[in-house]
């Protein structure tokens, strides 16, 4: 069977779904530099919830994309990691924001002329 990104049921459109997802960039981009425990994630992305963080990371790690590891510590402790494939969206994620960023006075103006209207 083809992929068809426009097709609703298409895997493709889902996997795009996903990774383009606000949150999982977010993860993804917060991971870059080492596994995290749930409670320095949801520090360093200001503004998710605990339940948006719990469901991004359940669906990052069931997509492959990330690794989930229980320590039978007490208080009990778990960290985040990025898999090898979801090591591969680093680039992707990383221009990403590095587009953001260089194009953000440019987006700004155009949003203050289209308000001004």
């Amino acid at each position: 069977m083809e992929s068809d990104l426009f097709a609703r049921n298409c895997g493709s459109r889902q996997v795009i779904d996903r990774i383009g997802d606000r949150w999982s960039v977010l993860v993804v981009l917060t991971l870059a530099d080492g596994g995290k425990r749930f409670t320095e994630l949801a520090r360093r992305i200001e503004g998710v919830s605990q339940k948006m963080l719990t469901q991004t990371l359940r669906g990052l790690e069931r997509d492959g994309l990330v690794t989930r590891t229980a320590h039978a510590t007490v208080p009990p402790r778990v960290d985040y990691a990025l898999t090898e494939l979801g090591r591969s969206l680093l680039d992707l994620v990383s221009g990403l924001e590095a587009w953001a960023t260089t194009h953000l006075g440019e987006v700004e103006a155009a949003r203050a002329r289209y308000d001004a209207r």
